[in-house]
């Protein structure tokens, strides 16, 4: 989002900067001295403020989804602005971490998306408000406090650092015209890349995606409690005897790969575009309703199909956190808990919106507020929520991430 600035007399411009200055100053020294589980208190201190939410700004459909419908949402029921702020999260924690290092307690941000490793960094070096969760109603209300998703992530205890966002699940995509019967299984995958050589590849680790596949292979050769069960302090080594069945088969599968496996595209996007112009029989989208966006907007023709492996496949929930420095932080809580709202999670659910599974406990739900769900089409070649879920596999613990993705740097490529 960009600001415009107009030019105004340099005696003017002081005066209103330091009024930010010392405004900043007040309106910060009310909010350390909030309640912040007076939720009253929170509205009243939010309004009229500005909020920041920085995040990666690579999908245009979220991007549209925070602008469009979410901005309007919390201007009217929070009385709060939010500004989107794109930037990747490694350039996020960096200015935390510089900021930390300076000792400045007066930061530019307010609400980050996060999740995995990165949350695991910052919640480590001290990067992050809270706990906040038990502060947000929403929260309360609607999300299961107790579950999984709500304590761990990647493996690292949450401690109310972080609230849900949305959720992602790995699913593969064919052209039901083409491939009646897509492989079911890692095996059932080699077979048909045996067959029709050429026509599968995947994008290059550490890419999320392709990075989320390679994970999935690796349940379904080596069990995921077998390498979820590798401690913190696990070398390398002891990583690659695990997964050494799971390199092993990616091997075997590389000569049947786009360009013998000797290269691997290097984004997501890369990949969906070969799939489009023919070049390949198969796409993945760590978005469950890409299929149906990509219906909708002309891209993909009416008789593509999302799958899954019988298994399952990887499914992980992404986060919003509150900066340790934040000078805006109920203003963040009420567009952390805006978030979390019926209507917020249901549109963005919608795929010509965004197509996010929700992150709220469906038991919570009243009749009119689940049927606000039922209503929702997940469009032609999608596979319903309930699908979904009950083949929904969970993530490894973050500290695994990078090692099994530097393994298959050394081991797959080529090979």
């Amino acid at each position: 989002m960009k600001k415009i600035l107009k030019q105004m007399p340099c005696l003017c411009l002081v005066a209103v900067l330091a009024l930010g200055i010392f405004g900043g100053c007040a309106a910060q020294e009310t909010a350390a001295d909030l309640d912040y589980s007076d939720w009253d208190a929170v509205l009243a201190a939010a309004e009229g403020t500005t909020v920041t939410f920085y995040g990666w700004g690579g999908n245009e459909l979220v991007n549209n989804w925070i602008d469009d419908t979410l901005t309007p949402y919390c201007a009217e029921n929070y009385g709060i602005t939010v500004e989107r702020v794109p930037m990747d999260i490694d350039m996020i924690l960096n200015r935390l971490a510089g900021d930390k290092s300076a000792g400045n307690e007066e930061g530019s941000i307010d609400l980050i998306w996060i999740n995995g490793e990165n949350f695991a960094t910052a919640k480590e070096n001290g990067l992050l408000f809270g706990p906040f969760c038990e502060y947000l109603p929403n929260y309360q209300a609607y999300v299961d406090a107790e579950g999984e998703e709500a304590t761990m992530d990647f493996g690292t205890p949450i401690e109310g650092y972080e609230a849900p966002y949305a959720k992602a699940q790995l699913v593969l995509i064919h052209d039901s015209a083409i491939v009646p019967e897509p492989p079911a299984s890692a095996e059932e995958l080699l077979a048909f890349c045996q067959e029709n050589p050429g026509k599968f590849t995947y994008e290059a680790p550490p890419g999320f995606t392709g990075s989320a596949f390679v994970r999935n292979i690796i349940y379904e050769i080596c069990g995921y409690e077998t390498v979820a069960a590798l401690p913190a302090d696990s070398t390398k080594e002891e990583v690659r005897e695990v997964i050494a069945p799971a390199m092993e088969y990616l091997r075997e599968l590389n000569p049947y790969l786009w360009e013998g496996g000797a290269t691997f595209p290097a984004t997501e996007a890369q990949v969906d575009s070969m799939f489009m112009d023919g070049q390949l029989l198969f796409s993945i989208s760590y978005d469950p309703y890409h299929v149906s966006s990509m219906i909708s907007n002309g891209q993909y023709t009416d008789t593509c199909k999302a799958f899954i492996f019988d298994k399952g496949t990887i499914g992980n929930t992404n986060y919003v956190a509150i900066a340790y420095n934040s000078v805006n932080i109920p203003g963040a809580l009420c567009l952390a808990d805006a978030i979390l709202s019926v209507p917020m999670q249901a549109t963005k659910m919608e795929p010509t919106v965004w197509g996010a599974l929700p992150v709220l406990d469906m038991n919570k739900l009243s009749e009119e507020e689940l049927a606000e769900f039922a209503a929702i089409d997940v469009g032609v070649g999608s596979l319903s929520q309930e699908e979904l879920l009950s083949h929904r596999l969970p993530e490894l613990p973050a500290y695994l991430v990078p090692v099994i993705e530097e393994i298959w740097l050394e081991e797959v490529p080529g090979k």
